[in-house]
């Protein structure tokens, strides 16, 4: 019972033996892991390993996505006693599911930056685990991909934003939160004809070929199908979910560097989450949460759900396993 369970549980990052089932700790205390799953480095039999990277080169206006890793796992604390609701299976209990902690980096050495981070992910991906990483500003997508398009080939890729992210920039060794998808599909890493952008309403001129489901599309077909669009767009191919905060609405996620009115809302953005249910997910990212611009912490809180839901999406391809 979770009432007796907490009378005992405290620091579950650290103490708790096995990878799988629920954390009944204290939601205000213990040492904070992003769920409460363990902290380790060993990712034998770990079905999918949570790691942050708390990079922050320059957003387009507000910096302290830096800062983000830390917010979404101290907001997940609240979600930690419980299986995400409305989903049938459950993963929490089910899979097994590690904090992997976050990536070492020299962070006065911006240019080794890249390299680091596609050989962190490498690692997860050698040991046949699932990463879900917690930005940061959203350029280190790219060095993720790079070590999944390594394993799976050209991938589709599953964007959630307010902007495209691909401005041109033929320079690859530029670090730019704004032109990374540019080079992942300038590169092959990224297919663009099974891709989809959902929530733009930014102006990109040039968004080459990748399909894109705009806000205000999303706010008239409404989520159930968008979700369907996505699938059809998506195929069996397999698939790079990545979720910039700011694809919400600011009035959902102030706390962002680069908020722009008319987003999604909390609710859509959940329901076309349980919706793509059964795309070839192999991975996903949540990134640009700035909590210094949040002091009700609710970026942070979104951005913990939309990690929760990504674990979800892998859990529904997984369920043979368990």
């Amino acid at each position: 019972m979770a009432l007796e369970d907490a009378k005992h549980m405290i620091d579950d990052a650290f103490t708790r033996e096995d990878l799988k089932g629920l954390s009944f700790e204290i939601t205000f205390g213990g040492a904070t892991s992003f769920l409460r799953r363990k902290y380790t480095k060993d990712l034998t039999g770990v079905d999918i390993a949570v790691t942050g990277v708390p990079f922050d080169q320059a957003v387009t206006n507000r910096p302290g996505t830096r800062l983000g890793p830390r917010a979404i796992r101290e907001a997940s604390a609240l979600q930690s006693p419980d299986e995400p609701y409305g989903w049938p299976h459950k993963p929490l209990s089910t899979l097994a599911i590690a904090d992997y902690g976050d990536l070492a980096f020299d962070h006065a050495n911006v240019p080794e930056f890249p390299a680091a981070l596609t050989e962190h992910i490498r690692g997860i991906l050698a040991a046949d685990t699932a990463s879900v990483v917690l930005g940061g500003d959203h350029y280190i997508s790219f060095p993720v991909l790079k070590a999944y398009a390594e394993k799976y080939g050209p991938i589709s890729l599953l964007q959630f934003d307010a902007h495209t992210d691909t401005w041109p920039d033929d320079n690859m060794e530029r670090v730019d939160h704004g032109t990374m998808f540019y080079k992942a599909v300038k590169t092959g890493i990224v297919d663009p004809k099974s891709s989809v952008q959902v929530g733009i309403r930014t102006t990109n001129e040039d968004t080459l070929g990748v399909n894109i489901i705009d806000a205000p599309t999303v706010h008239e077909i409404g989520p159930v199908e968008t979700a369907k669009r996505i699938k059809e767009i998506l195929g069996d191919r397999p698939a790079y979910l990545t979720f910039d905060i700011d694809c919400l609405d600011p009035a959902y996620a102030p706390g962002t560097g680069t908020p722009v009115w008319g987003g999604l809302t909390s609710a859509q953005v959940a329901r076309i989450l349980r919706g793509i249910a059964g795309i070839n997910i192999k991975g996903g990212d949540v990134v640009e949460v700035s909590p210094p611009f949040d002091t009700t912490g609710a970026t942070a809180i979104a951005g913990a759900h939309v990690a929760t839901e990504i674990i979800c999406l892998l859990g529904w391809n997984m369920r043979d396993n368990d």
